[in-house]
């Protein structure tokens, strides 16, 4: 029986291991190894860390947590979860079953991307979802923002900051006078057409209309639809709640769900997340989790 399972070793799971351990609490983390980021190359805007490889932050970060003897990692994916407050199980595709008085769901979510003939190979290389996270890389150059609903408006105007800016309406947004006003005032262009395909030029990445035309870009933004990676906080009866951007695991402000003596933390658990999100959000159901074993709910 360990105090707490972690189900996801990246950058959330791992930084909710690592305040358990550091309160010599026995944890198990049962990580299938697939992080969000995997498709960058660099990750930016987290602290000491600003333009290393994912992969490097996340090795760095799992070799630290397993300096501390009460943490047992397990490669393998969490197929099914159940039980209940001090009585959870995790299930794995190998059949093997771990227990835990309390559960952290840290297990990432899946991008929907809009359906563009090359859209998926350039994900996280040429094509991104925030700019905070890639824009300043673009230098400046042009950029693109696709829309996939009525979120367009709002994505564009943010990455108008780090340089001109297209909007491609694609079929499924139109701005109103008000936004379009506001689009004049920022130099932001739209292109109505829809798009039949996007190619690495090397430089940048290449737009190609249904019309015909194309345009050169440094960099392309997508707002792409997030849902959480697995069923297990369906199955254990978390809330499951709606946003703009797509659905995510409610949380309150310790990163509890509804299911007491369950936490969910990093992008499953929010609209939108970055790596920075992340481990705050992971460092909070760590000890949100460790409290609750201190102060076991009434």
């Amino acid at each position: 029986m360990y105090d707490v399972l972690v189900v996801g070793g990246s950058y959330a799971g791992i930084a909710a291991a690592l305040q358990l351990a550091r309160a010599r609490r026995k944890v198990a983390v049962i990580d299938a190894g697939n992080r969000r980021n995997r498709f960058a190359s660099a990750a930016h805007g987290f602290l000491s860390r600003d333009g290393h490889t994912p992969d490097l932050i996340a090795r760095q970060a799992r070799r630290q947590l397993l300096a501390y003897p009460s943490v047992d990692w397990i490669e393998d994916t969490v197929s099914r979860c159940s039980g209940s407050l001090d009585a959870f199980e995790a299930t794995t595709t190998r059949g093997e079953v771990f227990r835990g008085r309390r559960l952290i769901l840290a297990t990432g979510v899946n991008d929907e991307l809009p359906e563009v003939p090359g859209l998926a190979a350039l994900w996280g290389r040429k094509v991104f979802h925030c700019p905070y996270c890639h824009g300043y890389e673009l230098e400046r150059g042009s950029i693109g923002v696709l829309a996939a609903g009525e979120m367009a408006f709002h994505h564009a105007v943010v990455v108008s900051e780090w340089g001109p800016t297209t909007l491609f309406a694609n079929g499924v947004f139109q701005p109103d006078l008000e936004q379009q006003g506001v689009f004049g005032q920022r130099g932001i262009a739209i292109e109505p057409a829809r798009l039949a395909g996007v190619q690495d030029t090397g430089a940048g990445i290449s737009v190609e209309l249904e019309t015909g035309g194309t345009v050169e870009l440094a960099g392309l933004f997508v707002q792409a639809r997030t849902s959480p990676a697995c069923p297990i906080a369906e199955q254990l009866g978390c809330n499951i709640e709606e946003s703009p951007m797509g659905t995510h695991v409610g949380t309150n402000g310790t990163q509890e769900t509804s299911v007491p003596g369950v936490f969910a933390a990093g992008d499953t658990a929010r609209a939108a997340g970055n790596l920075t999100f992340a481990v705050s959000d992971g460092a909070m159901a760590g000890a949100g989790a460790h409290r609750s074993l201190i102060f076991p709910p009434v």
